[in-house]
């Protein structure tokens, strides 16, 4: 089970570390095109191009993560019914290695 999840770990690392270089490597090219003939500020490169996306994320995106995950669940947890809801809390406390009584616990 560990072998899965590694290998999903890995996928996901690589996807990510090109998916910010290729967003960088937009930003920076479409920056450099439009912004300094337009407005005669300096061109930007790579580095600055990855701190201008992060900025952006923090200004606009948020640090929350993702709210349509939350909302899609909490409607989904709405719809179960009572012995659906502990079978699931059972199977995510083997996911999580502990089980939900002790959550409850704690």
């Amino acid at each position: 089970m560990k072998r899965f999840w590694l290998g999903h770990a890995f996928r996901f690392v690589v996807f990510a570390t090109v998916a910010v270089g290729v967003l960088g490597y937009v930003v920076c090219l479409l920056w450099n095109w439009l912004v300094p003939p337009i407005t005669g500020w300096h061109a930007i490169g790579f580095a600055q191009a990855i701190g201008l996306l992060v900025l952006c994320r923090i200004l606009f995106g948020g640090l929350r993560g993702h709210g349509h995950w939350r909302h899609r669940m909490h409607a989904r947890w709405e719809q179960m019914t009572p012995d659906e809801r502990e079978r699931f809390r059972a199977g995510f406390g083997r996911h999580c290695h502990s089980s939900s009584s002790e959550q409850r616990a704690a």
